[in-house]
């Protein structure tokens, strides 16, 4: 008798082990998996408001010569029906912008929002001129959208391809460096667009001979201005030998760059081609 009751107060225990050890699994398993869920949340949820918070706030666009102004979330631009292609794209590089993400490359795209049309992609197809973006898709990877809108064919022009991954590609990176160091910068970029210049595709997509790059920084309640023009080849020249006044820029472009600017400020940086204020 007393062997029975042992036998079975240790069956007994046994199961209550077993089912013990099942719902504390149990239990550690949905413990984990709600704390995946969560940060799965709280990641959706970072992305969202940081998206919501870094909402273009750019205010120093400068005059369009076509009327032609094109406002996306994170950049503006001017858009040129007959060099089908921006005149300027602006924006804000805030500190908070450069990060790095994976996002998934999409194809470029009309851009809906220019009322003429975009030029389409396949006018670079087989031209020998890569599709260079105007705002780097590499300033706007804190948010999918806001990377997704720079594939719009109204920011790409026609880039030699050692112009484009070389000296270009080290200006936007010096650019990333300096939003980092001054805690954002104002960035105005393009084509320089002049009248009988080599044309590729069928709607006749304008080759830039040179491409601008200014730049406005106002940290510590104090302004100061880069500009640089470099032509579309192949260069290993430092990027400081491209240095030039914005005042040069605004007379082969006719564009006003800086209009909200007070005319005595304006035209104190704009004549200036000093880049000693700047971390090279």
């Amino acid at each position: 008798m007393n062997t029975l009751i042992k036998s079975f107060a240790d069956k007994t225990l046994w199961k209550f082990f077993l089912n013990f050890q099942s719902v504390f699994g149990f239990g550690v398993l949905l413990i984990l998996l709600l704390g995946l869920f969560s940060a799965f949340v709280l990641s959706k949820e970072e992305t969202k408001i940081v998206s919501q918070n870094h909402k273009q706030s750019f205010d120093y666009l400068p005059t369009s010569t076509t009327n032609q102004i094109v406002k996306h979330d994170y950049f503006s631009l001017s858009y040129n029906e007959k060099y089908e292609q921006a005149e300027w794209v602006a924006y804000e590089l805030k500190k908070s912008y450069v990060r790095s993400s994976n996002f998934d490359r999409p194809y470029f795209i009309e851009d809906p929002k220019v009322k003429t049309g975009s030029a389409d992609w396949r006018n670079y197809k087989k031209s020998g001129y890569d599709k260079g973006h105007l705002c780097p898709a590499g300033d706007m990877e804190f948010a999918i959208n806001a990377y997704n809108d720079t594939f719009f064919t109204s920011n790409i022009s026609p880039q030699l391809h050692d112009f484009n991954g070389g000296v270009w590609n080290r200006l936007e990176q010096k650019v990333r460096y300096w939003a980092t160091k001054y805690d954002g910068v104002y960035v105005i970029t393009a084509g320089v667009l002049q009248p009988n210049l080599k044309t590729i595709g069928q709607e006749q997509v304008l080759v830039p001979n040179y491409f601008y790059k200014i730049l406005l920084d106002n940290s510590n309640g104090q302004y100061k201005m880069i500009a640089f023009l470099v032509p579309n080849a192949k260069s290993n020249k430092p990027l400081y030998e491209f240095v030039v006044s914005v005042d040069s820029i605004e007379k082969m472009t006719g564009i006003d760059f800086f209009p909200k600017l007070d005319d005595k400020t304006e035209n104190r940086l704009e004549k200036n081609s000093d880049y000693k204020a700047w971390s090279f």
